[in-house]
């Protein structure tokens, strides 16, 4: 249903695992999980163009945050009347509010096909959150997984990032553990080695998820974070998606969760170069508004020089 995301993220992985595959070898888990990083930010880079429109969309709303109030207060009465009249108003100051949402938009098929991308690495019947199979674990070791052939797929599952397979999960049933290790061969982890591994990485997301809310929050002005729906707005991202990854974070692939504190990593590094690249165009902007206006002044002592009249009479005697 959803090939054409699913084949794009599973492709720019591959690429990325046989980059470090050629460095770290294709059984290392280190280099898969170096794949999902170099995923994020290829995915980020890729997204940084919109992400700066996206924080220039905001200052521009708090920019005509006043003229919007008072289209609403004027037309209170006239819900037709004052969403045209708004439409204009964002028409007049370039204001596309689709940009603004372009970059969450399209991290969340990025994201989907991730989740859906790892979990069909184990598509036996004992792995809830697989894509849908109930495969022997012999033959899920031998079907490709979109853009993986079979051989990828075998080296993904024998790969262990601190001793525990990138797709495992904390509540994954035991009887899907055979995916991850050759036929006649034991279990080589436990739960507790996945939770050992999941847990920090979950605390770390959602910290570094409530911290990069703050931080974008924080430049709001005052009375845009006091209306109604910024307040709801401010709830969600500071404690409901933070909770969120915890209680999500139980059934997440480890490869998943690595991928939520990259994509965090990459959004606080983000957000403070682009904070102060837009602080420097503003104080540039400020400062030259400064020097035209000192440049038009007059100089101290001096009267203001004042365009004469034209005298009306001298003109017409000039025509005739």
């Amino acid at each position: 249903m959803l090939d054409f995301v699913y084949y794009p993220v599973s492709g720019v992985l591959w690429l990325w695992h046989w980059v470090f595959s050629q460095i770290l070898g294709p059984e290392s888990g280190f280099g898969w999980a170096l794949s999902v990083v170099a995923l994020v930010c290829t995915l980020r880079a890729l997204l940084y163009a919109p992400a700066i429109r996206q924080i220039r969309f905001m200052r521009k709303m708090q920019e005509i945050q006043p003229q919007m109030k008072a289209i609403q207060t004027k037309y209170a009465k006239d819900r037709q009347r004052q969403a045209l009249e708004m439409q204009k108003l964002q028409k007049e100051h370039g204001f596309n509010p689709l940009l603004g949402c372009l970059p969450m938009l399209l991290q969340i098929p990025v994201f989907i096909g991730l989740y859906h991308v790892l979990s069909s690495f184990n598509r036996t019947a004992g792995a809830f959150f697989s894509g849908g199979g109930s495969m022997t674990p012999e033959q899920n070791r031998n079907t490709k997984n979109y853009v993986f052939s079979p051989h990828d797929v075998q080296s993904f599952l024998e790969s262990r990032f601190f001793g525990v397979p990138l797709s495992s999960y904390i509540t994954e049933p035991a009887a899907s553990f055979n995916a991850f290790i050759k036929a006649g061969s034991a279990v080589d982890f436990q739960r507790w080695q996945i939770a050992a591994v999941a847990i920090p990485l979950m605390l770390i997301a959602s910290v570094a998820t409530h911290m990069n809310s703050r931080a974008s929050l924080s430049r709001q002005p005052a009375d845009v974070s006091e209306q109604p729906q910024a307040a709801m707005m401010r709830v969600m991202s500071l404690w409901v998606f933070p909770l969120g990854v915890l209680i999500f974070g139980w059934a997440s692939p480890i490869a998943l969760l690595l991928y939520w504190v990259s994509n965090n990593a990459w959004t606080y590094g983000q957000q403070h170069l682009v904070f102060r690249k837009i602080d420097r165009e503003d104080e540039e902007k400020k400062r030259q508004a400064v020097e035209r206006r000192a440049a038009n002044a007059p100089k101290p002592g001096a009267k203001p020089v004042r365009k004469k009249a034209e005298n009306p009479a001298a003109h017409d005697s000039q025509s005739e």
